[in-house]
C-alpha cells in the first residue's frame, strides 16, 4: 500500500487542500487548541539580525533513523532527562535591522560600482521599479521567465537599500496568488529598505486584504479613484462531494486515524464536521489577528480603528483617503510626476528608474553582502513523488538526494539552510529525503525554513533538521495519515461495464475497485494505516526530541499555523529565510561580525510550454487523461475541476496513473481567504506598458542576461 503524505494550501484564495493519493490519500487538518508545553530538546541561536538576542539552547544530537520505534523514543527521553530541560524556550520572531555602512564602507561601494559592467549600470538617483502579481515562486526564477522570485526580490531590497544610486522605490501591487508566508517574507524586506531612509511608494488599482497587508509596509500607498480595493474580512467556503459520488454509485471507503483526520470528510460527508470547523476557524482568527495588528501599526491607527474601518464595508476610495489608509488618489501618470519630483527630475523629461531583473544582476559583493565562508539556501518546492513526471514543480529523492550529498562533500560550505515550500505528498520518497538530510546534518549544520506549507511530508523533510524556522502564518504539522480506496461496483453496473479479476494471493485484490473491502482485507488496511501513522509520529517525536505521548498531543493530522506551531514544539523560531541564515551561521561558529556568502540554490528554467502560456491546459489535460478519472462519467469530472476540486498546480506532479486503485490529488475541503478575492487571469491591464516597465528592448535585456552569464567568473562587481 502506498502512503501520501500531503496538504495544499492556496494562498491567493487561501485554499486547504488535501492529497488522496493512489491506493491511499491523507488529510489536512486545522486545529487551534490551548498551548501545550511539552519538554523537549531545542536548537536555537541567537540571530545577529535581531534588536535583541534570543535564549540558545541545546542541540539536539542525530540519531539513527534504523533504531527500532521504542528505542528512537527512549533514546530522546534520555537525552532530554540528561540535559535537564523542562520545557521548551520562547523565540521571538526577528527583524532585519538596517544598519547605516560607515565612510569607508559606503567609499569601497562607490569604487565597486564604478567599475560595474555596462549592463549592471544605471544613472544615479534612479527609482527602483517593479511589479508584485499573481504567482511569486520560491524558487529562483529561469533567464526567461517574465515572473518573480521571492529570492530574487529580497536581495535586490536588500542592495537597494545600500545602493548609493538607488533614491526611492516604486512598486506596483496587484492581485497575488501566493501564501501569506511568503507575503510575510517579502513585507520584512520592505520594511528594511524603509530603515534606510529612502522613500517608498505602492500604486495599487486592485486588491484585496493580502495585497493591502503588503503595501502597508510603503510610506506612501496611491491609488487611483476608481480603485477597488476590497477590505471586508476573511471567509472559509467548504465543498462536499457525497451527495454527487451517491448518485453516480461511487462509494469511498476511508479509514482515518484520529479525531481531527478530516480530508476524507469532502468525500464521506455532505456538509463541514465540527472538528473542521473548529480548526478552520483557528487558522481564519491566526490570519485576522495577524492582518490586524500589522496594517494598524503600519499606518499609525489603533486596531480598533482598523476594525471600525473594515466593518463599515466601504468601496469609496475617497473613505480610505480620509481615514489616513490610502495617501491620495492619484493616476498613474500622476504618480510618474510624484516620482520625478522625488528624484529631482523634470515633468517633461523619462524617469530615472531601474527595473528589478536589471538590478538583480548587480553583485551583493559592492555592498559587502558576500564572504569567505558560504551558507547554501537549499530550496525545495511542490508536492514530493517517488519519481519526476516531467513538471519543474516536484520534490524527488532522485533529485534531492544528489544535491544533499554533494553539499556534505563541499568543503567550502560551512551549513545549510533547507527553504521547504511543500504541501506533502509520497510517504516513502519522504523518508528516504529525510535520511539523507539527517546525514548531511552529521557534516555540518543544517536549518530549515519553512514557506507557504510546509505540513505532512514537507514537516517530514524539516523536521530532519536541527533546527525548524516558520514563518507567524506558515502552515505546517499535518503528522499524520488516512488512507482508503473507491469501490466502484454500483458505478460499474450503471454503466453496464463489467471487470474480471484473476489472482493468486491471500491479499492480491486488497485494491481491486468492482468491490468493496472483505473483513478481512479491512482489517489488514487499517492495521496498515495504523502503522504508517505510528512510524510518522513516531519519527517526528524521535527528530525534535519529544516523548512520543507528547507528539501524539499535537500530531493527529493536525495543522497549526508556524506561531500555533512553536507554542507546540514543532518549530524552534519564527522568521524567514534571513533568521535561518543567522541561526546556521551561529550553529557553524562563525563569528557574528564576520560576512558570508549565502548561495541560492534552487533555481527551476521556466518550461517553454510556460512561456507559451500552455502550463494550465496541460496540466488539466494530464489530469482528465488519468487513469482513475478516466472511469469516471465526464460531467463529474468536469464538475470536479470547475470546483477547483483539484486545482493546485502541484497537482500535474503527484499525479501518477497505471494499476488498480484511486489516484486523486490536492482534494478542495475548503476555500479559506479575502471574501472577493479578484482574480488578475482576466487584468489584462498589467501587461500594459507603464512607469514599471524598462524601457530596453527585451531582445537588449535577453542578450546583456547571456553576456553577463560568460563573463560572471571573472567579474564580480
Amino acid at each position: 500500500m502506498k502512503v501520501v503524505y500531503g496538504l495544499t494550501w492556496h494562498s491567493r484564495s487561501c485554499t486547504a487542500s488535501f492529497h488522496v493519493g493512489h491506493k491511499s490519500f491523507t488529510a489536512l487538518h486545522l486545529r487551534h487548541s490551548k498551548t501545550n508545553q511539552v519538554s523537549r530538546r531545542v536548537a536555537v541561536a541567537c540571530s545577529p539580525l535581531q534588536s535583541e538576542p534570543e535564549s540558545a539552547a541545546s542541540v539536539k544530537e542525530s540519531t539513527n533513523s534504523d533504531d527500532h520505534v521504542s528505542s528512537m523514543s527512549s533514546a530522546a527521553s534520555n537525552t532530554m532527562s540528561e540535559r535537564s530541560i523542562e520545557k521548551q524556550k520562547e523565540v521571538l520572531q526577528d527583524q532585519l535591522v538596517y544598519r547605516e555602512p560607515s565612510a569607508t564602507e559606503q567609499l569601497w561601494t562607490k569604487f565597486k560600482l564604478g567599475f560595474a559592467l555596462p549592463w549592471r549600470r544605471f544613472k544615479p538617483d534612479s527609482v527602483l521599479v517593479f511589479k508584485l502579481e499573481g504567482d511569486i515562486s520560491d524558487q529562483g526564477r529561469g533567464r526567461f521567465d517574465p515572473g518573480l522570485s521571492v529570492p530574487q526580490i529580497c536581495q535586490a531590497l536588500q542592495k537597494a537599500a545600500l545602493d548609493p544610486r538607488v533614491k526611492g522605490l516604486a512598486v506596483e501591487i496587484g492581485p497575488l496568488q501566493v501564501g501569506w508566508a511568503k507575503v510575510q517574507e517579502i513585507r520584512r524586506y520592505l520594511k528594511y529598505f524603509r530603515q534606510s531612509g529612502k522613500f517608498m511608494i505602492a500604486y495599487m488599482k486592485l486588491g484585496g486584504e493580502k495585497e493591502y497587508y503588503l503595501a502597508s509596509a510603503f510610506e506612501d500607498i496611491y491609488t487611483p479613484p476608481s480603485a477597488s480595493l476590497s477590505l471586508r474580512g476573511f471567509a472559509v467556503t467548504g465543498t462536499f462531494l457525497r451527495g454527487v459520488l451517491e448518485k453516480v454509485g461511487v462509494e469511498p471507503q476511508v479509514k482515518r486515524i484520529g479525531k481531527y483526520k478530516s480530508a476524507g470528510d469532502q468525500l464521506l460527508r455532505k456538509d463541514m464536521s465540527e472538528p473542521q470547523a473548529e480548526q478552520l476557524n483557528a487558522i481564519l482568527e491566526d490570519i485576522n489577528e495577524e492582518f490586524l495588528s500589522t496594517v494598524s501599526e503600519a499606518r499609525g491607527k489603533s486596531r480598533e480603528d482598523l476594525v471600525a474601518f473594515l466593518e463599515e464595508g466601504v468601496f469609496d476610495m475617497k473613505k480610505f483617503v480620509e481615514g489616513g489608509w490610502v495617501t491620495a488618489l492619484k493616476y498613474e501618470d500622476e504618480v510618474i510626476d510624484i516620482l520625478k519630483e522625488k528624484t529631482e527630475g523634470q515633468k517633461d523629461e523619462e524617469l530615472k528608474k531601474v527595473e528589478i531583473r536589471r538590478y538583480n544582476k548587480v553583485s551583493p559583493s559592492a555592498f559587502g553582502l558576500k564572504g569567505k565562508k558560504r551558507i547554501v539556501v537549499l530550496r525545495t518546492s511542490g508536492a514530493i513523488v517517488g519519481r519526476s513526471s516531467g513538471t519543474s514543480s516536484a520534490i524527488t529523492p532522485d533529485g534531492l538526494i544528489p544535491r544533499l550529498k554533494a553539499l556534505a562533500k563541499d568543503k567550502s560550505v560551512a551549513a545549510v539552510v533547507l527553504r521547504v515550500d511543500s504541501p506533502g505528498g509520497d510517504a516513502l520518497a519522504s523518508d528516504l529525503m529525510w535520511r539523507e538530510i539527517r546525514k548531511l546534518g552529521e557534516r555540518k549544520p543544517v536549518v530549515a525554513s519553512m514557506g507557504d506549507v510546509a505540513a505532512s511530508g514537507g514537516y517530514y523533510l524539516s523536521m530532519a533538521c536541527k533546527t525548524i524556522v516558520a514563518e507567524p502564518l506558515t502552515i505546517t504539522g499535518s503528522i499524520g495519515v488516512v488512507t482508503g480506496k473507491f469501490n466502484l461496483a454500483e458505478f460499474y453496473e450503471k454503466i453496464g461495464y463489467n471487470k474480471t479479476i484473476l489472482s493468486k494471493g491471500r491479499y492480491a485484490e486488497l485494491l481491486a475497485d468492482n468491490r468493496p473491502f472483505s473483513q478481512e482485507e479491512q482489517a489488514l488496511f487499517d492495521n496498515a494505516a495504523q502503522h504508517a501513522y505510528e512510524s510518522f509520529r513516531d519519527k517526528a517525536a524521535m527528530s525534535r526530541g519529544m516523548e512520543i505521548e507528547a507528539m501524539q498531543e499535537v500530531a493527529q493530522g493536525r495543522v497549526w499555523t508556524g506561531a500555533a506551531a512553536l507554542q507546540r514544539g514543532l518549530v524552534d523560531a519564527l522568521g524567514g529565510v534571513n533568521k535561518a541564515v543567522a541561526i546556521a551561521k551561529q550553529l557553524a561558529e562563525i563569528p557574528e561580525e564576520e560576512k558570508v556568502t549565502v548561495s541560492d540554490l534552487g533555481r527551476v528554467p521556466a518550461s517553454p510550454l510556460a512561456l507559451l502560456g500552455l502550463g494550465a491546459s496541460l496540466q488539466t489535460s494530464v489530469l482528465a487523461q488519468s487513469w482513475a478519472f478516466s472511469l469516471l462519467p465526464a460531467t463529474l469530472v468536469e464538475l470536479i475541476l470547475r470546483t477547483d476540486v483539484l486545482s493546485s498546480l502541484e497537482l500535474a506532479a503527484q499525479l501518477q496513473s497505471g494499476g488498480p486503485g484511486f489516484l486523486m490529488t490536492d482534494v478542495n475541503v475548503a476555500t479559506i481567504g479575502d471574501t472577493r478575492c479578484p482574480s488578475s487571469r482576466h487584468q489584462s491591464s498589467w501587461n500594459d506598458v507603464s512607469f514599471m516597465e524598462d524601457s530596453r528592448s527585451e531582445f537588449v535585456n535577453r542578450t546583456a542576461w547571456v553576456l553577463d552569464e560568460f563573463v560572471e567568473s571573472f567579474f564580480d562587481m
